[in-house]
């Protein structure tokens, strides 16, 4: 193909070009950006039309996606073979295609002609590809004047091509994260009423079975208080697990309340190791703390919450630490803020799962081959109760070493108020 295009007429074209490039990166809107693309080409090329048709997997045929606004409900109830046409040519060859004389062509389909009472008289048409895969055909019919394409109009219809297939494929992109996020909002919604209903139905048999095991192990005879134990503690983990849904579901539904008290960190950490040393002592793990002499660091907040998240920090820190290990918490304050620090020499995080492991149901292990229990809520948990205050939860770790875990704390609600301010901006 020959033919030149004087001076005026490739400014203006690459001025349209560069319009059709702006379009591009501002809109996301497929159907507007393609007919803009259709419209361009037509003026680029001086053509009666320019069609963009697509690949249809179900039919195994071309179909019209964008089409002159004159010619829209008529065409794109069409489709084209891939066979026996030029487009399929195009397309299964991968190749641009000129047609100077349509009129002696036998590969024009005429199908298309008898439906708009059109006539092909010349034709230039190229393949649309994303990256390796072939999605469609962008065509260029009848160049006015009964002139022949040139490879002005080759090139201008190449870099509409391009930028129409950049168009599908971010559409395409779009939509199928879309549809990802639609199934994880529906995966995460089941989440949530599988807890919502587990932790409301357990909580009245699990109390039955809890107050008669009590009571029973005050009267059945010695030989069988062992057993008793065994169903108490057993019942008591229940408990444990479904407070834990009980705290998510709540946190979700928005009935829960920051209640500020002034209480004592210092008190608490204490506290804390007192209640989980017998249980430290069962896996002969070293469990000690780190705290001021002589600063109670005194802190306004919910008591409750903060004793459930930093329980459930040491309690995590305990269930992944072998025998011979050692958990140690420390609390410190910096800067209008209370931190709490969580140290263990357990199993660790692997690399890269530290951002999942305050995910609800995230377990470290294999959920085939974990021995150490639990469902897998008392970090997001950790992390909701410390959200809730304006605070910051996060993790450091090295697999196969340990993990150190900290809780950031605003001192009182002016200070978690300004913290509010500065980690939502």
């Amino acid at each position: 193909m020959t033919g030149q295009t004087g001076p005026l007429r490739r400014t203006e074209r690459l001025e349209r070009l560069l319009e059709v490039s702006r379009t591009l990166s501002s809109t996301l809107e497929l159907g507007p950006l393609l007919q803009s693309i259709v419209d361009v080409a037509v003026e680029l090329t001086d053509s009666e039309a320019v069609s963009i048709l697509l690949y249809d997997s179900s039919s195994g045929e071309l179909r019209f996606e964008t089409v002159p606004a004159t010619q829209g409900s008529d065409l794109q109830k069409l489709s084209v073979p891939l066979e026996n046409s030029v487009a399929g040519w195009i397309f299964t060859h991968t190749k641009p295609m000129v047609v100077q004389d349509a009129a002696t062509d036998p590969r024009v389909f005429r199908k298309v002609d008898h439906a708009l009472h059109f006539q092909t008289r010349s034709l230039l048409g190229l393949p649309l590809r994303i990256r390796a895969e072939t999605i469609g055909v962008i065509e260029a019919v009848n160049k006015r004047g009964s002139a022949h394409y040139t490879e002005d109009d080759l090139k201008v219809l190449e870099t509409l091509a391009a930028q129409a297939a950049i168009a599908i494929e971010n559409a395409r992109l779009l939509a199928r994260l879309q549809q990802a996020n639609t199934e994880l909002m529906r995966l995460d919604r089941m989440k949530s009423d599988f807890i919502a209903i587990a932790s409301h139905e357990l909580r009245t048999p699990l109390g039955l079975i809890l107050g008669h095991a009590t009571f029973l192990k005050e009267v059945v005879p010695p030989d069988y208080a062992e057993q008793m134990d065994v169903i108490i503690k057993g019942s008591m983990r229940l408990k444990t697990l479904v407070e834990d849904m009980s705290t998510i579901s709540h946190k979700e539904e928005g009935q829960s309340r920051v209640r500020r008290e002034l209480f004592s960190m210092t008190k608490m950490v204490i506290d804390t190791v007192s209640r989980f040393q017998e249980s430290a002592v069962e896996k002969q793990i070293e469990l000690g703390c780190d705290v001021p002499e002589n600063d109670p660091l005194m802190i306004e907040a919910d008591r409750d919450k903060i004793e459930v998240a930093l329980g459930n920090l040491v309690r995590n820190a305990i269930t992944f630490t072998d025998a011979q290990g050692q958990v140690g918490l420390k609390a410190e304050t910096e800067g209008g803020y209370i931190k709490v620090f969580v140290v263990d020499t357990g199993i660790g995080i692997p690399s890269g799962e530290a951002d999942k492991i305050f995910d609800r149901f995230y377990q470290v292990e294999s959920h085939l081959t974990r021995r150490h229990g639990g469902m897998g809520l008392g970090l997001s948990i950790a992390k909701a109760m410390v959200e809730m205050h304006n605070g910051q939860i996060w993790v450091e770790s090295k697999e196969g070493t340990g993990s150190l875990f900290c809780m950031m704390l605003p001192v009182n609600e002016r200070q978690a108020s300004s913290a509010a301010r500065v980690f939502h901006t």
